[in-house]
């Protein structure tokens, strides 16, 4: 890319540094969150979810595995999507459809700020946002969770936001 800032007026010259700047400091923290977020996130092969498909959650309330012939990328974090038409859903309001916490398990994030693993297929929607648990070896986490819900939830979201920070 040329710029010719020689034939810029003063003032025009101020304002086009100062979008420059503006420019490369988001650049920049695009790089960091997205670096940020890689490290971590749950994903397994750089996937998210275990490649399940995290627009399914919501459209057909459940856990629906997603197809790596439909992928997107938002922040750094790579999803798997069970269609095309899930995939552009997405696309559209990325945020709205990605799991609390990184996709780790919400009731451990909130009863002791770890990040643990779930099982896509146990799952809940609160207020619009896709929260997973740990089931495994006769214990449903989600159970757990759902007996104290709403502390748990401050907990992690506390947790959690130390984590990403």
């Amino acid at each position: 890319m040329y710029f010719c800032f020689r034939n810029l007026k003063p003032l025009q010259m101020k304002k086009t540094s100062i979008i420059l700047v503006v420019l490369l400091f988001s650049i920049t923290t695009f790089a960091q969150n997205a670096s940020k977020r890689i490290k971590e996130f749950n994903l397994e092969n750089k996937v998210a979810i275990q490649g399940y498909d995290p627009v399914a959650y919501f459209t057909l309330k459940k856990a629906v595995k997603g197809k790596s012939s439909f992928t997107a990328t938002y922040e750094g974090v790579t999803y798997n999507f069970s269609s095309q038409a899930n995939k552009d859903l997405f696309l559209k309001n990325p945020s709205s459809y990605e799991p609390q916490y990184g996709g780790w398990c919400a009731f451990a994030m909130g009863d002791y700020g770890e990040k643990v693993e779930i099982n896509p297929e146990t799952f809940k929607i609160i207020d619009g946002k896709l929260y997973l648990f740990y089931n495994a070896y006769f214990n449903n986490t989600l159970k757990s969770w759902n007996k104290n819900e709403t502390n748990l939830k401050k907990k992690a979201d506390a947790n959690w936001k130390k984590i990403i920070n």
